[in-house]
């Protein structure tokens, strides 16, 4: 049973990895629609934890598949999920680079860069929206959520004032007991 989970994970890491344009950050979107949707692994809320711990450890944002991994099968569902969405982008990354290097300053290569972009960009707000959707459980959640988001997009101060903000009102909040559980 556990060598099937196991080669599952490793599959579908493998093909999400292949979406990840603009990173792995990108591909949760897809991650989030077969782990918490199609397959039941995760709950909402419990891919947006995962998703929070893997943003708040050191290290680079690919971290949130092995944690994934560990959640789903322990250190072997780690290795896994880490090989499968590793492999396949990174054999896919240097095949690319290849061809870019080769390709020169071809200007199908200048509009293939130019079209990936925005693509990029609306990954990674699918992302953000599919998150927000899975952590907000209640109205001071959500307001939370559209206040940091505010102050990102419209401050030229650190995200870091938002996180400690946030910070500040879920402990004054669970102190007084109305954070919901």
């Amino acid at each position: 049973m556990k060598d099937d989970l196991l080669g599952q994970i490793f599959l579908r890491f493998a093909g999400v990895s292949l979406l990840a344009v603009g990173g792995a950050t990108a591909a949760l979107p897809e991650a989030q629609r077969q782990i918490v949707g199609e397959l039941h692994w995760l709950t909402n809320v419990q891919f947006a934890e995962t998703f929070a711990i893997a943003q708040v450890s050191p290290g680079p944002n690919v971290i949130v598949f092995s944690l994934f991994g560990w959640r789903l099968a322990g250190l072997a569902g780690l290795i896994v999920a880490t090989l499968g969405v590793l492999g396949p982008s990174s054999l896919l990354a240097f095949a690319a680079a290849r061809t870019m290097r080769r390709a020169g300053a071809a200007p199908w290569l200048a509009r293939l860069k130019t079209a990936l972009i925005p693509l990029a960009i609306g990954l990674m707000a699918a992302n953000g929206y599919l998150l927000a959707r899975g952590a907000d459980s209640g109205l001071l959640a959500t307001v939370i959520t559209l206040a940091s988001a505010a102050f990102v997009a419209l401050s030229p101060r650190s995200p870091l004032w938002a996180m400690a903000t946030a910070a500040a009102i879920a402990v004054a909040a669970e102190r007084l007991g109305i954070l919901p559980q």
